[in-house]
């Protein structure tokens, strides 16, 4: 499988971001997993020359190409990022890459709770009709006291949270699978939406 792994945060230092590290490194065998940062993504408008702006472009391209995604959030004030909600606009306004794209949320926060609020916030953008994403269900990775997780080398040190992100990641790769398979045999009834400005 190859999965596009998106940092769903801007801050140069995220427990978000060394958790996505670790799962790169973790399922190294069982899945390749690009790493994406929204951070330099411009602020969702409308551009002058209703041109869909090169980075843009590149994040859509990615999603296209992977076989799923995975997204990474913090909570701030029970929602997600400001960032990671333009990005998503971006996808929604443009190319709607994420369609029918099999997701897997995870995410972590420094307080108890790892970004349970934020999660279910982003399963309900994620569900909206111009995303469309096909979201894992009845699952959720909540990574608390993030702060004190990692070692030196970005290892998870939690070994129970170790063995529960086994069990989620190989769920996800049986349930990228099975999307796949299924899609393969749904019959196209609509034409693609033509996307305008002026919708």
């Amino acid at each position: 499988m190859k999965y596009l792994a998106i940092v769903g945060t801007n801050s140069d230092v995220s427990t978000n971001r060394m958790l996505l590290q670790f799962m790169q490194k973790h399922f190294s065998s069982e899945a390749e997993i690009e790493l994406y940062e929204i951070k330099d993504l411009p602020v969702f408008m409308e551009p002058e020359d209703s041109q869909v702006p090169e980075k843009v472009e590149e994040l859509s391209n990615k999603i296209l190409n992977a076989d799923g995604v995975i997204i990474a959030t913090p909570e701030y004030d029970h929602a997600i990022p400001a960032v990671l909600k333009s990005a998503l606009e971006w996808i929604s306004y443009t190319s709607q890459a994420l369609t029918d794209k099999p997701v897997l949320i995870v995410g972590a926060s420094h307080g108890t709770l790892g970004s349970s609020r934020a999660q279910a916030h982003l399963r309900q953008i994620l569900d909206s009709p111009e995303l469309a994403a096909r979201i894992m269900p009845s699952s959720e990775f909540l990574l608390g006291k993030s702060q004190g997780a990692f070692d030196g080398g970005g290892n998870l040190i939690y070994p129970d949270k170790v063995s529960e992100l086994d069990e989620i990641f190989r769920e996800f790769v049986l349930f990228t699978d099975i999307t796949t398979k299924l899609l393969a045999e749904k019959v196209q009834n609509k034409s693609a939406k033509k996307f305008t400005w002026q919708e």
